[in-house]
């Protein structure tokens, strides 16, 4: 049996405001690696293989944390469990801004992943403590903040790091979690957690951790090439018995962590479909255009230079930040389904004519910039709109689902990429062709396409 307590407190902008701010500070946090990536192998004496380690860490804490995060938020309190998560995200940051080895910057990284899940944490709260026109707008605004926090680590990392040192690039940003996390505290009232009897389903949470774990390093194994058919079987199989025995628990406990039941709404379903099939198109985006910029001129390519990519590219993460705050209004005022179908069609045109349109550096940096507000849009008003369609007490779980599931998609959608120009590449040149390129925009659109297949399943949007 399950109790809840009275209605909680109405929450002003102020307490919006923190909650922007520490979603700002971890995007900040999470992204400060990637432009710094040489300069971390430099100092640190590792190479690429090693350096990739750093991502793959993250990714991986993340996947497992999230859905865990959003289960412990909808039963204990979203503003307890935050406040837990940052100061384990805190306690990363400093590891890492201590660092003076790869071991020890791991198991920073380990700690910082945890930060995925405070996103969901997030819609708790908002879902909690204001009616659900706002709620759709403060996701989105938390959102476009998180993915701006993004854009503020990749311009200040390599300024950081080469007048300070790379121990201030993380420790920067941690103190400003500590700080924001202060705020909500402060600002945020407690939201009622869920009483219940019934014991936590550590099975179902060690299970549904492992198939993650199991399937994001299947993918960047099996994508990487190299491996025998037989192996990949095996992954294949492991990683659908760990999912098999997940569902197998989840059906038999009395207090699942996930309610299946709640799988099988067709808003929910379809949900998680839609991010797949998009986040899949993005991530081979996210992954071809970069490739294709860094070319040597001399052939198809443009000859840029990592920093002339990241300038090529900052138009995309402006407007992934814009994105936020207008997918939220967008979803207030005319539905979740019209939004996503909108994002999903301006995705899939966008990728099927980069296959004929990327003979100039405007065309790839107009169409990343489309690809990543059509996307963001999308993900955004997917997330707002599952926040207000489940049951409140599910609304932590739910979202973190779709956020793992964007997490992993983009994740396979770039290792696919690479497959597709490792396939082509000429043994004489080491460069891929044209034609892969080609070939790869217009899967991607194709996959994102298929989202619109799915979206007649959601039910419309949730209007203030």
């Amino acid at each position: 049996m399950v109790v809840t307590l009275d209605s909680p407190v109405r929450i002003g902008k102020a307490a919006i405001g923190a909650l922007g701010t520490l979603a700002l500070a971890l995007g900040t946090l999470q992204a400060v690696v990637e432009p710094s990536l040489p300069l971390l192998q430099h100092d640190l004496g590792i190479g690429p293989a090693e350096g990739s380690l750093i991502f793959i860490t993250l990714l991986i804490t993340g996947a497992v944390v999230a859905p865990i995060a959003g289960k412990l938020g909808d039963r204990y309190g979203g503003k307890r469990v935050l406040v837990v998560l940052m100061a384990t995200v805190s306690a990363g940051g400093l590891i890492s801004s201590l660092a003076p080895n790869l071991p020890v910057l791991l198991l920073g990284q380990v700690l910082q992943g945890a930060m995925v899940g405070a996103l969901p944490l997030s819609f708790i709260l908002v879902r909690k403590h204001l009616p659900p026109g706002r709620t759709q707008v403060a996701v989105g605004l938390v959102s476009g903040l998180f993915t701006g926090g993004g854009l503020v680590g990749m311009l200040v990392a390599g300024p950081i790091a080469e007048h300070l040192s790379r121990h201030w690039m993380f420790a920067i940003p941690t103190t400003a979690i500590i700080a924001a996390t202060l705020l909500v505290s402060r600002l945020m009232p407690d939201d009622p957690p869920a009483a219940s009897d019934a014991k936590i389903d550590w099975l179902g949470v060690i299970l549904l951790s492992c198939t993650l774990v199991a399937l994001v390093l299947g993918v960047m194994v099996v994508t990487g090439g190299g491996l025998p058919p037989l192996a990949i079987v095996a992954i294949t199989v492991a990683v659908a018995a760990l999912a098999t025995g997940w569902v197998a628990v989840e059906r038999r406990v009395a207090s699942p962590m996930v309610d299946l039941r709640m799988l099988a709404m067709p808003a929910m379903w379809s949900s998680a479909v839609v991010t797949l099939l998009m986040s899949l198109g993005f991530g081979m985006a996210v992954y071809l255009i970069p490739q294709l910029l860094s070319l040597s001129a001399n052939g198809y390519g443009f000859g840029a230079d990592p920093s002339d990519i990241g300038l090529f590219l900052l138009p995309a993460t402006i407007a992934g930040v814009v994105a936020g705050t207008i997918a939220g209004i967008a979803s207030r005022r005319f539905g979740t389904r019209a939004v996503i179908t909108v994002g999903a069609i301006a995705t899939a045109a966008t990728l099927i004519a980069l296959g004929s349109l990327h003979d100039a550096t405007w065309q790839l940096v107009v169409a990343r910039a489309l690809i990543g507000f059509a996307v963001s849009v999308s993900a955004v008003a997917l997330l707002a709109g599952t926040a207000t369609t489940v049951d409140a007490k599910d609304t932590g779980i739910a979202t973190s689902l779709l956020v793992v599931t964007r997490v992993v998609g983009v994740a396979l959608g770039a290792q696919t990429g690479g497959a597709i120009l490792d396939a082509s590449t000429d043994p004489r040149t080491g460069l891929p062709s044209e034609t892969a390129f080609t070939t790869g925009f217009i899967i991607a659109g194709v996959i994102a396409a298929l989202s619109l297949l799915v979206l007649p399943a959601m039910k419309k949007g949730t209007k203030a």
